[in-house]
C-alpha cells in the first residue's frame, strides 16, 4: 500500500499479528501516527490511509475469529461468505473512533438439511468477530446494524427476500434499512455475493420507483444547522450546550442527499466523494457543482476529525459535536457558507426527486 512509511509498516505488523491485544496496541499506534499526520496530510489522502488501516484491522480480526472457531472444533467456513461494512465504514469515511456497522452474506447450500448447521456456524463467527472488535475498541452500532444481529446475517436468498419485503413495505424503518444497504461495501471474503445482492437491490428499485419518494422523506429529515438569518444553530442544553452537531447537522445531511441522487442514478459507488464524481460524469450535476459540494463535504470531514473523542470502557467514542472554541473566525465563516451550500443541495435533491417521479 502506498502512503506514509510508518503507516505502511503498521500494515505489515497488522497482517502478521496473532493476538487481539497486539492488534489493539497497533491500533493505538495508528491513532498516534494519524494524529501526527493530520496537520500536514491532504484530507483525501488522510482518509484513504486511515480507512485503509481500519480495513486491515477488521480483516485481520476476522481471520483471527475464523482461527479461534477452528481451534475450538467448529471448523472452517462451510460456504463462501462476504463480511460487509455499512455506515461510514461502507462509505470509507471512518474517523479514528467509528463504531461497528456490519453484516454477513453467505452462500446458499444445496441441501436444506445442512442449512441449520451453516447458519449456526455464521452465528458463532459473527458473535466472535463482534466480540474481538469490541476488544479492539470498536463499539457496536447503537442501532444494532451488526453481523451478530440475525437480521443482518443471512444467506443470499434470505437477503434477497428481506430486500423484497423492505421494498414492499416501504415503511420508515424499512426505507432506512434500504438506505443503509446502499452504503454496503465488501471488506472480507467473497465480493461476488455482495455484487449479486446489489444487482437484486437495483432491480427492485427499478420495479418500485415509488420507494424513491419514501427515501426522500428519510433523506431530508436531518437539516443543515444554519438559521434563516445565516446564524449557526448550536446545541442549547446539556453538557454539549454551545457546541455544533457536525455529524447530524452538516455531515449526515450531505451524505444523505448525495446518496439519494446516486441511488436514483443507479450509481454503485459507496463513498460520498466517489458518488460526486459519478454524478458529474453522468451529467446529473455539473462539474462546477460537484467541485463546490466536494469542497463543502471535505470541510465537514475535517471538522469531524476535530470533534472531541473520548475513551469509554475501552471503546473509542465520538458524538460528532464540536465545541465552538475549536473554530476560528475564518472557520466559522467557511462553515456557514458550506452549510448554505448543503441546504441548496437538499433543495436540489427534493426538486430532482419530484421531477424523477413524474
Amino acid at each position: 500500500m502506498k502512503g506514509d512509511p510508518v503507516i505502511c509498516q503498521l500494515h505489515r505488523q497488522i497482517e502478521a499479528a496473532q493476538l487481539i491485544p497486539a492488534l489493539r496496541m497497533l491500533r493505538e499506534d495508528v491513532h498516534k501516527r494519524m494524529d501526527a499526520l493530520f496537520p500536514s496530510l491532504p484530507l483525501e489522502e488522510y482518509y484513504r490511509q486511515l480507512n485503509g488501516v481500519h480495513d486491515a484491522l477488521i480483516q485481520r480480526t476476522i481471520a483471527l475469529a475464523e482461527a479461534e472457531l477452528a481451534r475450538s472444533g467448529k471448523g472452517s467456513p462451510p460456504v463462501p461468505y462476504a463480511y460487509v461494512l455499512f455506515g461510514s465504514g461502507g462509505r470509507k469515511e471512518q474517523t479514528l473512533s467509528s463504531d461497528q456497522d456490519s453484516g454477513i452474506i453467505y452462500q446458499d447450500v444445496s441441501e436444506p438439511s445442512a442449512s441449520e448447521g451453516v447458519a449456526a456456524y455464521f452465528e458463532q463467527l459473527a458473535d466472535t468477530i463482534v466480540r474481538l472488535l469490541q476488544e479492539m475498541g470498536y463499539p457496536p452500532c447503537d442501532g444494532n446494524v451488526i453481523s451478530a444481529n440475525p437480521q443482518w446475517r443471512l444467506p443470499l436468498s434470505g437477503w434477497s427476500r428481506q430486500l423484497d419485503s423492505w421494498f414492499e413495505a416501504a415503511e420508515w424503518e424499512a426505507v432506512r434499512y434500504l438506505l443503509i444497504v446502499a452504503d454496503s461495501r465488501h471488506v472480507h471474503g467473497d465480493a461476488e455475493l455482495l455484487a449479486r445482492l446489489k444487482n437484486h437491490y437495483f432491480s427492485d428499485m427499478l420495479a418500485r420507483p415509488v420507494i424513491i419518494r419514501r427515501m426522500l422523506d428519510n433523506t431530508i429529515r436531518h437539516k443543515m444547522l444554519i438559521g434563516v438569518f445565516g446564524q449557526l444553530l448550536k446545541e442549547q442544553y446539556g453538557e454539549d450546550a454551545g457546541s455544533i452537531d457536525i455529524k447530524y447537522g452538516a455531515y449526515i445531511p450531505m451524505v444523505n442527499a448525495i446518496r439519494l441522487m446516486a441511488v436514483q442514478s443507479e450509481i454503485r459507488a459507496t463513498s460520498t466523494l466517489e458518488r460526486l464524481v459519478a454524478l458529474a460524469d453522468k451529467g446529473i450535476m455539473t462539474i462546477q457543482e460537484a467541485a463546490e459540494y466536494k469542497a463543502a463535504f471535505l470541510f465537514f470531514l475535517r471538522l469531524r476529525l476535530i470533534a472531541t473523542e473520548h475513551n469509554e470502557d475501552g471503546m473509542y467514542m465520538n458524538n460528532g459535536k464540536l465545541a465552538s472554541k475549536y473554530l476560528t473566525k475564518d472557520m466559522i465563516e467557511e462553515l456557514k457558507q458550506s452549510l448554505k451550500l448543503g441546504k441548496r443541495l437538499q433543495r436540489h435533491v427534493q426538486k430532482l426527486t419530484v421531477g424523477w417521479l413524474k
